[in-house]
């Protein structure tokens, strides 16, 4: 039998050594292999790494070889926290309102919505502005300008963060909420301060319980949702992103059907880890069975769902991200310290029970509060044995004593950074609200990063930009606040993000084994100041071997 066996053993070293490639990609200046100039794809994965006068015995009639001409090429980008589903749907974008505008500037865009609604069906819209709409130089309420427009139409606005609807008369009686209505868990209905009437306008879950209403009563939902999610993916790929987690799973809107589709059919072109939300107002026994069934963890596959989100806090722009000390001043006095979305002691519960059904967290958490609380209940599943990756995401007021406590429990950070104020640094918006001090001290990645633990950056696309270049400027632009240089900005983007999507053995890093998941950009933004890394070019995508974007030749 030895000799057989020595046969055997030489011809599968034969056989490796004639393997033949599927893709093969030449000519390429490759992140972190300065030596290496060729990559090779067999069957999805990277198999080789090295100069290109090496690779020509994986060539054959079929390979497709691709030549970079010198261009930079990169492990494919990780968006961490992407509504990807939603920025581009058709569903919520049948009124586009102004963000700069108050009651009064809205007024011409809700005419033109009213002249283009269908009347047996809800209007919904987005892009107005809380403080604006709410601000003391307006003479009417929210609720009576949409009275006035939409007598007999229930209609429902949602601001630009999605924490807060605007709703006319039509729609409450619709919800059946009153004036005698209690707040929801995680959400609070506005009153007005001298007649107690409902103002039309609902924070946090108390308008997403609404939005659903009105998403599940939309004509054509599952065609308009599949339309929005393709258009959706199609912006990610031509952005470099081969990853996405997702910034949460509404179940009970039919959003998973929808994601079902598109992978039987073939047309995902980023991979997705979904997300399913977690209820604030509905019992925990009632979800449990539901996320059971949805859950699979099979890094082959393109479609995943074995991480959840659940919400913790609101935002401060509402006051209700959960803080430590009370707010100098709110539109909830009553709550001086902000809501939880899932009460402490729940929250432990919950991810104890999610661990056994095979879940992690991604966990929203923004309030320096909100941060404490998640943190304590993750300690409590780390206790359990749990050694699943647990995120918390925007991370935006953070206790000093909680800082060690990321690297201590290992948790991920995840933050987004995408737009120009962040960059700057300019949180002059919460001064009125939780004071200058506070403030100031929002968003600090570098003390967190200081520690050692693993830090991502995400978009929250639609509301920062989707593109990974301007993140990792801004990142770089933050200075004192931000990471110290473009190669921990880049990890942000790619294997710190595998790392708390539990995908870093199968991607974020070019290395054998690994799936060949890549961005190409015309020029190597390791060598660029922040400004020129924001107006890089990407050129190319690839998933799994597959090129899911080229830039088009003009």
């Amino acid at each position: 039998m030895k000799p057989l066996l020595i046969f055997i053993v030489f011809c599968f070293y034969c056989a490796l050594q004639t393997a033949r490639a599927e893709l093969v990609i030449t000519n390429a200046n490759i992140y972190q292999h300065p030596s290496a100039n060729t990559l090779v794809v067999e069957d999805k994965r990277i198999v080789f790494i090295g100069d290109k006068t090496e690779a020509t015995t994986y060539l054959d009639d079929n390979t497709e070889v691709i030549d970079l001409e010198g261009a930079f090429l990169l492990p494919g980008f990780i968006d961490n926290h992407n509504h990807v589903f939603e920025a581009m749907s058709e569903i919520g974008g049948d009124c586009e309102l102004s963000p700069e505008g108050n009651l009064k500037d809205q007024i011409p865009f809700l005419n033109r919505c009213r002249y283009q609604a269908n009347d047996s069906q809800w209007l919904i819209g987005y892009g107005f502005t809380l403080e604006n709409i709410l601000s003391a130089d307006n003479y009417y309420s929210p609720i009576a300008v949409l009275d006035k427009l939409f007598p007999t139409k229930p209609v429902i606005l949602m601001e630009q963060t999605s924490h807060a609807m605007w709703v006319n008369s039509v729609a409450l009686k619709r919800a059946n909420i009153h004036p005698a209505s209690e707040h929801p868990q995680g959400g609070w209905l506005l009153r007005e301060t001298h007649t107690n009437q409902l103002n039309g306008i609902l924070l946090d879950n108390a308008g997403d319980i609404m939005m659903e209403q009105a998403w599940n009563n939309s004509a054509n939902k599952f065609e308009r949702s599949y339309q929005g999610l393709q258009s959706g993916l199609a912006e990610a790929s031509a952005h470099g992103i081969t990853t996405i987690g997702d910034g949460r799973l509404y179940w009970r809107r039919g959003w998973y059907e929808v994601w079902k589709a598109a992978e039987k059919n073939n047309e995902l072109t980023v991979r997705v880890s979904l997300r399913p939300w977690i209820y604030p107002s509905i019992a925990m026994e009632k979800q449990l069975p539901v996320l059971k069934s949805l859950f699979s963890n099979d890094h082959s596959k393109r479609l995943l769902a074995n991480q959840v989100k659940l919400y913790s806090d609101g935002i401060i722009t509402n006051g209700t991200a959960k803080m430590l000390t009370p707010y100098l001043d709110t539109y909830i006095p009553n709550a001086p310290l902000g809501l939880n979305y899932i009460e402490p002691d729940k929250m432990k519960d919950w991810l104890i029970a999610l661990d056994k059904i095979g879940f992690s967290a991604h966990i929203h958490a923004i309030g320096d509060g909100a941060v404490n609380e998640s943190l304590n209940a993750v300690e409590m599943v780390r206790k359990a044995g749990s050694r699943k990756p647990f995120t918390l995401t925007h991370v935006e007021a953070v206790d000093q004593q909680d800082i060690a406590r990321f690297k201590a429990l290992n948790v991920s950070a995840d933050f987004q950074v995408g737009s120009e104020y962040i960059a700057q640094g300019d949180h002059s918006w919460a001064e009125w609200l939780i004071g200058k001090q506070r403030a100031h001290n929002l968003l600090n990645i570098q003390k967190i990063y200081k520690t050692g633990a693993n830090i991502t950056l995400s978009s929250d696309w639609n509301v920062h930009d989707i593109n990974p270049l301007v993140g990792i400027a801004n990142s770089l632009k933050m200075t004192k606040t931000g990471l110290p240089d473009v190669h921990a900005a880049i990890d942000a983007y790619t294997i710190n993000a595998a790392k708390s999507l539990g995908l870093d053995k199968v991607t974020g890093s070019i290395e054998l084994g690994k799936y060949a998941d890549f961005v190409v950009l015309n020029k190597d933004i390791t060598k660029l100041k922040p400004n020129a890394i924001t107006n890089t070019q990407v050129l190319m995508t690839i998933l799994q071997g597959e090129v899911t974007f080229e830039q088009e030749v003009e």
